[in-house]
């Protein structure tokens, strides 16, 4: 969208430019009839520069919203990288939130929208959908995170599994048990606070794999960015 934009941008500038250089050249004989042509190249060339002015802050507007996901995006990862709040949270945290010790967990950006991506194997025992104990510390510190930075965000909870075929666990198809599992993080962050009416889940199933089987194997947790 961002490249749809600038040449958007470009090719009105350029329009511009060619207009007043029409304009010029009627200028150089000036009849009746030329005259007429020239006065609606001056319209022309003034609707087009409407239309620069547009685009300009259309492209400001989303410049500041990059800079803003970047900005978000950063202090997560700092917040990963050292185990306290960044500016902006709540006070009363007694533990750090989404610290270095929580292993399985990797915070990064999706065109407008946050993603904190948590490993499969960290929620969920091989082929179940139902959440280990060990695993209820990682999602109440999302759960922190969500509640405190992002209070007024939608959030999408996205299941996602490995190519394998389902052969044991008794699942329908690689897409029925991400969606458990999404359904099942889903419901634990409303259990910790997240509003119902603001967060809901989607399943992929082997879709959009990663680079190992066991990295594909994932829970996504994706905060929607303001341009939803």
């Amino acid at each position: 969208m961002q490249g749809g934009r600038d040449r958007a941008f470009r090719n009105a500038l350029r329009a511009v430019v060619i207009l007043v250089g029409l304009g010029t050249l009627v200028l150089g004989g000036c009849s009746q009839g030329t005259k007429q042509k020239y006065n609606l190249a001056i319209e022309e060339n003034q609707e087009l520069r409407r239309r620069v002015a547009a685009l300009q802050t259309a492209k400001d507007a989303t410049d500041a919203q990059n800079a803003e996901l970047i900005r978000a995006m950063e202090e997560m990862q700092a917040e990963l990288a050292r185990g306290t709040p960044a500016p902006g949270a709540t006070s009363g945290f007694n533990q750090p939130l989404l610290g270095s010790d929580l292993a399985g967990v990797t915070v990064g950006t999706r065109g407008q929208d946050l993603v904190i991506a948590v490993a499969g194997d960290v929620l969920f025992d091989s082929g179940k959908a139902t959440i280990k104990t060990s695993a209820q510390r990682t999602l109440d510190r999302v759960a922190d995170v969500l509640k405190s930075r992002y209070p007024s965000h939608e959030i999408r909870v996205e299941g996602y599994t490995d190519s394998d075929p389902i052969r044991k666990s008794g699942w329908k198809s690689n897409e029925h048990l991400s969606f458990e599992r999404a359904i099942s993080v889903e419901q634990y962050l409303v259990s910790k606070g997240i509003p119902n009416d603001r967060i809901y889940s989607a399943a992929f199933g082997p879709a959009r794999p990663r680079a190992t089987k066991q990295e594909s194997r994932r829970v996504e947790i994706v905060v929607l960015g303001p341009t939803r």
